[in-house]
């Protein structure tokens, strides 16, 4: 059964995360952070409030709003002290500004501040979802904090800009391990780092042989292998079923989730996390904004809906992760009120009604 996709894959949060994360509990009830995003992110995370209120679930949103304004680094620093006092949050994705007088990337400072540090993408193809591809079922664990988004810069002549990419073994060993963790609890088999060592001996060359050293001295019932960028890339789009788990740096990270959801069927299905230390942020694995069709109603809210699933198994809320999973892969597959992206004549608030009606109805 694909509810699998967001049960099996994450039970109590991958049960690889300490108890630590957990939020506080007053009167049977949790805070959540929530944080809407910019282009469609309010739209979507309407969706999960609504459902949310229908099915009773005993959350409650502390709302910070963050938009790609100058204001933002106050947004930031609003939203990382209600992620400090609630330690869960669910977001949608912050626009980065592209232009080099505009601020650094929101979400990578959000992220360091936190020391957010494992970005996990879960792709598998959803029954309903036309696609030229059955059977994938990958899951992409991505370092988070280090890599070419070290946000370290500089312009050392005129003309001559240096951009240094940081790998360190401690990083290396702490996203390794959660990798390794993850395949464990979850009876997958085999653990593949990600890399481009042939070019970058000593970055990359560093990263794999950590991952290696890990699984080997570590975990000796799971396999390790380990794949060049640029080939993975290659395999990812002619034969992603022979993939289970990738543990990558972060840039690579990031192109091969991306790769990953047009193989599944586009942005608006694909389920994500982020998790410390101290704290656990859910957000759709393909980071798109969407700012093309922000307020026409017509966003597939499925990733950011499937990954609110997440956060609930993360609260232990079990029960509630499964009906609403459940609902959602149901009114997929009946296929009269999904989103346009996927062939459907709904818009976003249609979609959404329609899981609700589907609950309502179990």
């Amino acid at each position: 059964m694909l509810r699998t996709q967001v049960k099996s894959q994450s039970k109590r949060s991958l049960a690889t995360v300490s108890e630590a994360l957990l939020p506080k509990k007053y009167g049977g009830r949790y805070t959540v952070t929530l944080l809407p995003g910019d282009g469609i992110g309010k739209e979507i995370t309407d969706s999960v409030v609504e459902i949310f209120k229908a099915e009773r679930i005993p959350v409650d949103w502390e709302t910070v709003n963050v938009t790609n304004s100058e204001k933002s680094k106050e947004g930031v620093k609003e939203a990382v002290e209600s992620l400090k006092r609630n330690k869960v949050g669910l977001k949608g994705i912050w626009k980065t500004d592209v232009s080099q007088s505009g601020h650094g990337s929101l979400n990578v400072a959000f992220r360091k501040e936190l020391d957010i540090y494992a970005s996990l993408t879960l792709i598998k193809n959803i029954p309903g979802v036309k696609t030229r591809m059955d059977g994938i079922d990958l899951v992409l664990i991505r370092e988070n904090t280090e890599g070419e988004y070290s946000g370290l810069e500089h312009e050392s002549v005129p003309g001559v800009v240096e951009s240094l990419k940081i790998i360190t073994q401690v990083k290396s060993e702490r996203i390794a391990k959660f990798a390794f963790d993850f395949a464990k609890k979850n009876n997958r088999q085999t653990v593949t780092a990600v890399h481009k060592a042939n070019i970058m001996k000593l970055a990359d060359g560093l990263f794999r042989k950590t991952v290696k050293d890990v699984g080997a001295e570590q975990y000796p019932g799971i396999e390790v292998k380990d794949i060049i960028v640029d080939n993975a890339s290659m395999q990812a789009v002619s034969n992603p079923q022979q993939f289970d788990v990738l543990v990558t740096p972060n840039l690579y990270g990031a192109i091969l989730s991306n790769i990953g959801t047009a193989l599944v069927g586009g942005p608006g299905l694909v389920p994500g996390a982020n998790y410390g230390r101290e704290y656990a942020v859910f957000e759709p694995g393909s980071r798109h904004v969407g700012l093309e069709i922000a307020g026409k109603g017509v966003a597939n809210p499925t990733g950011m809906i499937l990954s609110s699933v997440l956060m609930l198994r993360h609260l232990g809320l079990d029960s509630s992760a499964d009906r609403i999973s459940n609902a959602v892969y149901k009114v997929i597959a009946d296929g009269k009120k999904t989103t346009r992206d996927i062939g459907g004549p709904a818009s976003t608030k249609e979609f959404t009604q329609a899981v609700i009606d589907e609950l309502a109805s179990a």
